[in-house]
Order: C-alpha cells, then sequence, then structure tokens
C-alpha cells in the first residue's frame, strides 16, 4: 500500500486532555461512481481527480505535468499531483504543509486558499495564490515541488485568482481585481495585467485593466476571474471563468496582439459549458469551466477543469472535481468543447507514454485501507485550519487523538483529520476506542462540510451511559438522531455507507454488525444547502466536553 509521509499535520489542543486518548485503527474506504462509463485500451475516465480537487491549474516541465487544487482552509494545502500522461495522476505533496506559513484561525472552510496556479521558471517551480480573508496574494516557490515550499512572498494587489504568465526572463501576474470604475452589478470584476519582479518578489510597473466585466459587458456578465494569459502564433490568449462558479460556468477566450492589449472575445465563446444542456438529463455533469490550458511534448493542447457530477437537482456531498479534455484550434481560437455537447465520462487518451495505473487511485471505481501503519499519516489526510500544537499521533498501528476544540468553532481547530468522500456510494469505516468520562464526550467518524453542516457518527455518554449516537447539524443547532446502548470498553466499529443523498450508520462491537439509522438524508452536505466550495471530508474526530 502507498504509503507517502505528510508532514505539519497537527491539531490543536484542547485546554483539558482526556485521561486517555481516543484510539483509531484501519481506516477503510470503498467507492463507486454513479454512472456506468467503463473506458476502452486507449480512452481515460472523467473525472481524472475524483471527489473534492477543484480550480486546476496544470503546468509542464519537460515530459512531467503538475496540478496544484484548491484546499480553502484545510490543512496541509494546496494539494500537489504529478503525472506523466495527463490521466494517471499521484499526490506528491501539499505546499503548505508547516503552521507558520499560513494561519487559518478564525477562516471559515470556504475560506482561505483559492484558486492557485503553478508555473516553472529557470529551475524554480512558482504557486501564486490568494489566501481570502488571510492577508491576500501572494507567492510561494520551491526547487523540487514535492518541497520544501517557502513561506510567502505577500503581494500588494487586490482580488483574486492570480497566475503568472512567463515571457523570456520576464514575468507578469494576471489576476480578477474591481474594474477602473464604480461597479456597475453585482458580480462586475475585471482582468488586469501587471510586471512581477521575480528576482526581488515585488511588483513593478504600471497595472493595466484588460477585460471590463466579461466578453460583453452589455450583458452584465458575472465573476471573469481564473484568468490565464499564453501565447500561440504570435497572438496573446487570454482563457477566463465567467458566470460565477455553479451552473452558469463557463470558460471564455479573448486575444491580442499585444500583452496589454486591446483584448479582443472570441466570437463563438464560451469555449467550455454546460449550463445550456436540460436540467433533467441523466448522469449529468454541470458547473465546467475555470480550465487551464496546456501544451503537451508533441504539440497537442489539452484543458484541465472543474465540474461537478449532480445526484439529482444540482446536490452534489462530494464537491467539484477535476476533468481533462483535448483543445481543438479552429481560425486561430481554442474550443474544449463545442456548444451543446456533454462533457463526456470516457474520451481517447493523449498521445503521451502511457504510465501504469497509481498505486492510490484517483479515478474511477476504487477503494483503499489505511492501516495507520507508519508513524506519520500519509498527505491525503487533512485537519481544519492551522495547528498550534499536536494531539494527534501515529503509533503501533494506530491513530490517537486527545481532542480538540469543537467543530463550529472558528477559532480552534477541531481534534478532526478526514480524508475527501470521492464517490456519491461510498463505505467508510474505522474502529475506535474509546471510554468517555463525562456526558458529551465523543468520539467517532465525523463526516464534515464545513463548521455547520456536519455529521457525528460514534461512541459518546449520554446520562451517564455509554452509547454509540448519531447527531447532524444543519446550520441551526446540533440534533440527536439516534442512540443503542453498548456495554463496556470493547472497541467499536462504525461503518458509514453514503448512497447519493443519503447515508445508512452500522457498528459493532462485541457481536454482530447492527444498524443504528438508514435511510438518513443527507443532503445537508451538500453544496446546495450548505453553500461554500468544499466538499465532504469523512474522518476520526474527538471532541472533550467542557
Amino acid at each position: 500500500m502507498l504509503r507517502t509521509l505528510m508532514t505539519g499535520l497537527a491539531l490543536a489542543a484542547s485546554t483539558t486532555a482526556l485521561a486517555e486518548p481516543a484510539r483509531f485503527s484501519r481506516f477503510t474506504y470503498e467507492g463507486r461512481s454513479v454512472e456506468r462509463a467503463t473506458p476502452g485500451p486507449d480512452q481515460y475516465r472523467n473525472p481524472i481527480l475524483s471527489g473534492y480537487y477543484p480550480d486546476p491549474s496544470v503546468t509542464r516541465v519537460g515530459d512531467d505535468y503538475y496540478l496544484v487544487l484548491s484546499s480553502f482552509a484545510h490543512y496541509p494545502g494546496l494539494p500537489i499531483f504529478h503525472s506523466k500522461d495527463l490521466v494517471s495522476w499521484t499526490q506528491i505533496a501539499n505546499a503548505i504543509s508547516r503552521p507558520e506559513q499560513l494561519d487559518f484561525t478564525g477562516r471559515r472552510v470556504s475560506e482561505a486558499v483559492f484558486a492557485p496556479d503553478i508555473s516553472y521558471h529557470d529551475g524554480t517551480f512558482y504557486i501564486v495564490n490568494t489566501c481570502v480573508a488571510c492577508k491576500g496574494n501572494f507567492v510561494i516557490t520551491a526547487k523540487d515541488p514535492k518541497g520544501p515550499w517557502s513561506d510567502p512572498i505577500w503581494l500588494p494587489f487586490e482580488g483574486i485568482d492570480p497566475s503568472i504568465y512567463w515571457e523570456g526572463d520576464r514575468a507578469y501576474i494576471v489576476n480578477n481585481r474591481a474594474p477602473n470604475e464604480p461597479p456597475r452589478y453585482d458580480g462586475h470584476r475585471a482582468i488586469w495585467v501587471q510586471e512581477y519582479d521575480w528576482r526581488a518578489g515585488k511588483m513593478v510597473g504600471e497595472s493595466t485593466q484588460l477585460i471590463n466585466g466579461g466578453v460583453d459587458i452589455s450583458k452584465k456578465p458575472v465573476w471573469i476571474e481564473g484568468p490565464h494569459i499564453f501565447r500561440k502564433d504570435g497572438w496573446y490568449y487570454l482563457t477566463a471563468a465567467e458566470g460565477g462558479t455553479s451552473v452558469n460556468h463557463s470558460q471564455v477566450a479573448f486575444r491580442s496582439k499585444s500583452l496589454r492589449g486591446p483584448f479582443t472575445p472570441w466570437s463563438g465563446n464560451p469555449i467550455l459549458t454546460q449550463r445550456d444542456l436540460p436540467n433533467d438529463r441523466p448522469d449529468a455533469v454541470s458547473a465546467a469551466g475555470h480550465a487551464k490550458l496546456v501544451q503537451t511534448q508533441n504539440g497537442d493542447w489539452w484543458a484541465t477543469f472543474l465540474a461537478v457530477r449532480p445526484y439529482g437537482d444540482d446536490y452534489y456531498n462530494i464537491g467539484r472535481e477535476t476533468f481533462l479534455l483535448p483543445v481543438t484550434w479552429k481560425d486561430g481560437w481554442p474550443t474544449i468543447l463545442p456548444a451543446g455537447q456533454r462533457v463526456p465520462f470516457v474520451a481517447t487518451r493523449p498521445k503521451l507514454p502511457r504510465q501504469p495505473a497509481p498505486k492510490l487511485p484517483t479515478s474511477g471505481d476504487f477503494g483503499y485501507v489505511d492501516e495507520f501503519d507508519g508513524n506519520a499519516l500519509a498527505m491525503q489526510w487533512i485537519g481544519v485550519r492551522t495547528p498550534k500544537a499536536p494531539v494527534y499521533r501515529v503509533a503501533g498501528g494506530e491513530l490517537l487523538i486527545d481532542g480538540g476544540a469543537p467543530i463550529g468553532d472558528l477559532n480552534g481547530v477541531p481534534g478532526f483529520v478526514g480524508r475527501r468522500q470521492q464517490h456519491h456510494v461510498a463505505t467508510m469505516g474505522t474502529t475506535v476506542v474509546f471510554a468517555p468520562q463525562r456526558d458529551g464526550d465523543r468520539a467517532g467518524l465525523a463526516a464534515m462540510q464545513n463548521d455547520e453542516n456536519y455529521l457525528f457518527f460514534g461512541v459518546t455518554r449520554l446520562d451517564g451511559k455509554r452509547v454509540v449516537a448519531l447527531y447532524t447539524r444543519n446550520k441551526g443547532a446540533e440534533e440527536l438522531v439516534a442512540t443503542a446502548p453498548i456495554a463496556g470498553t470493547a472497541p467499536v466499529t462504525l461503518t458509514i455507507r453514503a448512497d447519493r443523498g443519503t447515508m445508512a450508520f452500522d457498528f459493532a462491537s462485541g457481536g454482530a454488525r447492527r444498524t443504528l439509522k438508514t435511510d438518513v438524508d443527507v443532503r445537508f452536505l451538500s453544496t446546495k444547502v450548505a453553500g461554500g466550495f468544499v466538499g465532504t471530508v469523512v474522518g476520526p474526530y474527538v471532541w472533550q466536553a467542557k
């Protein structure tokens, strides 16, 4: 089993330590795709990264491809993947892996690090990014994409979604900022460019507004963002997302003979969207956009982009995912997907040397088992907000968690580590040993979308008795859904069975497996209900009542 060490994941301790930590063993995951799609020998499967891996930025260095993704207030953050063929991806790092790099204290789950961009120049990798509600835009660098990545260099401009365009030995940062006029409507934004002195780590020269509003400002386009610039055949191309990141999401293209414009939009825009397709189409892919184009060493063009797979009426619990499609060129303009066509689940592979399937799959039906058999967690495990002191350790095939702040305390870090739910149909489980000392103490599995939308399933104490319980929270107060008594201090095996918008909860303690509750409506874990930009993260959670 792949065991890659993750540095820096630690969670803030509570003021009162548990007499004994909760002990978790053997986390299991098994996921199945809802849509039926089987790639042929020369095909690949979309999405290429299943589950909560949004805002993909891809770059090529020689024969190697690298992806960086958004992670918001989860820590460690900014996961980085590597591939040789654009299809088989392996996570190699988290660029934010030290508490001193960024402080997410007080940040809601869908704040913090948005839409990173990765590039390479003169032996150094660059990630330029925004920490929303933190200190704004920044650059981090590394000689090796596996890290370590530097502390941030903070940049003095407002807005979001910066990316770097390299021209020779000069760098230019393009990003979403306020327009150079009073906003005409809600969501009226603009795209600007300014030179970046990469040796000195500072912005230089004037800023130039390139796009005001979007393709056609008379139609009040909203949220022009995620811009990228590249050059081809004497033209500067600017591609950007437009329409917001929900069902009206799209990708649009502009071009100019000059880096500072004027940029002309393509008459056939958008170059990618799913917003004009019937809402009742089966096995839908929606919200497609936020693309970045990359040229292979063979001269072909491809695009990574985000999209979602709703299980019905725009409900999806697993977040925004990363897809891949070829780019075609006609009359000097790129197209990712012609108007009216659906994003395919199966497509022809890039003409690149085929690589072995990754040890930890990222696409299609797959499962894994984490035996906690090292001395640190694998890099796929994430917590919430930046740690200040450790409350977990891995030893003897167990994950030990003492506790932390309760989920919902924005100024604290919960005693929670989880992994992304990557399929709408999934089974997740672990075994916990825990003796609650007082009413309210709890240890088990949390399925968390944000600090106000989550559930807890595990061991607690109610009225002096040890029980297994299910709590849910949908923005209001926690609700106790079901309980069952468990005798003694025997280990308890917990299993969550997710099926689109419902979950079932099974447990076993000293005997046969029993079902605590079935058909629990968990649409409150969907983006449509919970809001924000993330997906559901599931894993061990411990809290000690005060």
